[in-house]
């Protein structure tokens, strides 16, 4: 068995049925990806879309394609195509874009919106009355080929674990009173490799995990 088919393994052991593991695979090459494939996997997230289209040209079709990094809207068009999950929605503009997109393969893609929980500046992302202010937007009910499938976030990049739990359990709250409204909203998408299992105790169903499967990243 090999590294990559091990991690897998163990990771799998420790989640619950209902929570879907994303394998980030971004700056992997296909050689293991592939590993992970013939491991069972079949849910790759990537966060550059030019790199996601490469893999998915030569990979099997039935791999589900996650972008979860940052969209600009001028890039949509490259992965309407294919890509199953848009993790990072952060306006109206880029869901429109999406849509368009889509309707040009025939397609309906799944998207999610990005809540900002994070302290730092960095991060990209939705307030929470933004985000309400979009679901009701009249725009975007008439949407035909865009389904919002839920919420994602990311959590502050620290050691602080007090402060890691507290952010998850903020879109926690928001996403469970927001349910009944909206029951469109299945997927609470929060929770990477260094902080998963605070995620899943704060009711995470989706989980981003990349290095603790393809070990650390090799950034040029």
């Amino acid at each position: 068995m090999n590294m990559i088919e091990s991690n897998l393994q163990k990771i799998k052991v420790s989640l619950p049925e209902d929570v879907t593991l994303v394998a980030v695979s971004k700056t992997k090459p296909v050689n293991e990806l592939m590993q992970a494939y013939n491991a069972g996997q079949r849910v790759f997230g990537e966060n550059k879309i030019q790199e996601m289209t490469q893999k998915w040209e030569t990979m099997p079709k039935d791999i589900c394609w996650h972008m979860i990094g940052h969209v600009q809207t001028n890039k949509v068009k490259y992965m309407a195509q294919f890509v199953d999950l848009i993790h990072a929605v952060d306006s109206i503009k880029l869901l429109l874009e999406i849509d368009k997109q889509a309707k040009r393969h025939n397609r309906v893609i799944n998207c999610l919106l990005q809540i900002k929980i994070a302290e730092e500046e960095s991060k990209f992302g939705l307030n929470e009355e933004d985000a309400i202010a979009l679901l009701d937007a009249e725009e975007v009910k008439n949407l035909t080929n865009v389904k919002i499938k839920g919420l994602m976030g990311m959590a502050t990049f620290t050691n602080n674990q007090k402060q890691i739990k507290t952010e998850f359990q903020k879109i926690q709250t928001f996403f469970d009173q927001n349910t009944t409204k909206y029951p469109e909203l299945k997927i609470l998408s929060i929770g990477m490799s260094g902080d998963y299992t605070i995620a899943m105790d704060c009711g995470s169903t989706m989980v981003r995990i990349g290095s603790s499967i393809f070990g650390a990243r090799n950034y040029v």
